[in-house]
């Protein structure tokens, strides 16, 4: 776990999700495909907001472990996954452990960005943001935390517009959901 950032595993590996992406870290690690495996996952992550069958393959419980397995060999073919991480989808497909991929490509993510001596950002957003939006987000964060910031990006409707942002132990919350929730509270007492 030690790299020349120090210990890299850090509180991720509480989780299962944590720990299955501190593993596939590691061997990215030490089989110096740390690059080309962060490519595949971002590649991977979008491709499961794009596609309801690869979600349905990654979420159904129902769907028998040989099914599964060809099913994710299939879609790592088709976009073009290097082989270290489709034998990890593999091996996620056969511990029915596909269901944890969201957060495993979130753990990994962090730790890449800890591996480069980045910080991390998590980013809640209503809807999608553009790649120049993401840019600017990155550089006032850089601007504020005098550091590479890498932006973990989610998204969820139910803020219903504007940004949370979470820095470490600090929380920026700049939703429309939390505005008209404190708007009420005031308007009641």
């Amino acid at each position: 776990m030690e790299s020349s950032g120090g210990n890299v595993g850090g509180g991720i590996q509480a989780s299962l999700g944590g720990r299955y992406a501190l593993a596939l870290f590691e061997l990215a690690r030490d089989e110096r495909q740390l690059e080309a495996v962060g490519a595949s996952l971002a590649t991977l992550k979008r491709a499961l907001t794009e596609s309801d069958d690869l979600r349905t393959v990654t979420t159904n419980p129902l769907l028998p472990r040989a099914d599964a397995g060809r099913a994710i060999a299939a879609a790592a073919g088709e976009l073009g996954l290097d082989p270290t991480t489709t034998k990890f989808l593999g091996v996620l497909a056969a511990n029915r452990r596909l269901i944890q991929l969201p957060a495993i490509i979130r753990a990994f993510e962090r730790l890449a960005a800890r591996h480069r001596g980045e910080t991390t950002a998590e980013v809640i957003s209503a809807h999608p943001l553009a790649d120049d939006q993401i840019a600017e987000l990155r550089d006032r964060l850089r601007q504020q935390t005098k550091t590479d910031v890498a932006i973990d990006l989610q998204v969820d409707p139910s803020i219903l517009g504007g940004l949370i942002v979470r820095l470490g132990s600090r929380q920026i919350d700049g939703s429309i959901r939390t505005k008209l929730n404190t708007l009420a509270h005031a308007m009641k007492g």
